[in-house]
């Protein structure tokens, strides 16, 4: 159980720093409209990733066991290649605070709708949740929930954190986030080394 709770937190972890569609988007509300407004949409994605979980379990649980370790090792292979990316993204000097343009978001089913348009998700469960899910279920429907529920507290938690950090008092700083930017490129090294290896020994 212990497993699947680090999977689920690490992963969300590391997805809620690194840069993306959804953090945009959440971080121009904060420019906007302030951390107040914007900190409903730290929700979002529990209300869009419901269809996204629901279309790719039911992909996955009609593909053959080989298949499903060939993804479960592509998920590894993906989390290696992202903390690659955040690791050059790292390298490079810490900037300030981008200017953000465009209209302000409104509600929290517009960041939801970003998130549903978002790849992330989609890879996300293709290639990480959705084998570990099934992996977990077949262990027990109890090792599942808890990977669900550390995956998503995690993320709403980390989003809500990015929105008050950038929206009171930024004590983080360019230099802060930086930071955090090198911890989330290591947890998805350590994530995905682990699926990797575990593909490979099943």
């Amino acid at each position: 159980m212990l497993e699947y709770f680090l999977i689920g937190g690490g992963f969300a972890f590391a997805a809620a720093i690194q840069p993306g569609p959804l953090q945009a988007f959440l971080l121009s509300s904060v420019a906007q409209r302030g951390w107040k407004r914007t900190l409903p949409a730290a929700f979002s994605p529990l209300l869009s990733d419901g269809p996204i979980a629901l279309l790719v379990l039911l992909v996955l649980n009609r593909l053959p066991d080989a298949m499903g370790r060939i993804l479960q090792a592509a998920g590894g292979i993906l989390l290696l290649y992202l903390a690659w990316a955040g690791y050059r993204q790292w390298r490079q000097p810490p900037v300030a605070d981008p200017e953000h343009t465009g209209p302000a978001p409104r509600t929290l089913l517009q960041a939801a709708g970003i998130n549903l348009l978002n790849p992330n998700p989609y890879l996300g469960w293709s290639l990480v949740l959705g084998p570990a899910f099934l992996d977990a279920w077949h262990q027990g429907p109890a090792n599942a929930a808890v990977l669900i529920i550390a995956f998503y507290a995690t993320m709403v938690i980390m989003l809500a954190a990015t929105i008050l950090l950038f929206g009171t008092t930024s004590f983080l700083g360019p230099r802060g986030r930086h930071a955090l930017i090198l911890v989330s490129a290591i947890t998805l090294a350590v994530l995905g080394m682990y699926r990797l290896t575990a593909s490979l020994l099943q």
